[in-house]
């Protein structure tokens, strides 16, 4: 019986199981956004939030297409990384409430949730290839490419302006 079950589970289940656990990330990400924007002191940092919040919705959308891509229906698989990481964005916004620290902290939460992201997506968009889903590979690809994107803006955000403003406090 365990060797049935086991030769079961393909790389294309194992594609599929992801895909349903970035699915889940994305819409958790998409109710954690704007409570990060709201709590964020530095409007450079609100409008990077905002502005990944439209791009999340984008993300979501790209991510029902390729579950159309390989015949199956959008769903959620719980995330128990994105639900850590954005367990410790709560803590931080909590905890540092007020601080100088919190933008500081606040942007170091995103970049979590972007790593992990980056990950996600550079795996997905490897396995769509070795299965031969050519246009879910095109749609991961340019989510991925805009995962980095952010994970650059944050990162410049943070250098120029955040952790500078959390140190001279």
């Amino acid at each position: 019986m365990a060797t049935t079950k086991a030769s079961s589970k393909d790389l294309s289940n194992l594609f599929h199981d992801s895909l349903k656990d970035i699915y889940f990330a994305e819409k958790k990400i998409l109710a954690t956004l704007p409570k990060m924007a709201k709590a964020a002191q530095s409007r450079d940092l609100k409008a990077a939030f905002e502005k990944h919040r439209g791009q999340t919705e984008e993300h979501v959308a790209r991510l029902e297409k390729v579950f159309a891509v390989i015949g199956k229906k959008p769903v959620g698989k719980t995330c128990a990384a994105i639900m850590g990481i954005t367990e410790e964005g709560a803590e931080i916004m909590d905890e540092y409430k007020g601080a100088a620290a919190l933008d500081a902290g606040l942007l170091a939460a995103a970049q979590a949730v972007e790593h992990y992201e980056i990950s996600r997506y550079g795996t997905l968009r490897t396995w769509a290839a070795e299965l031969g889903h050519n246009e879910a590979v095109n749609l991961l690809e340019l989510t991925l490419s805009e995962e980095k994107e952010t994970d650059a803006a944050l990162t410049q955000l943070a250098e120029s302006a955040v952790n500078i403003a959390a140190e001279a406090a």
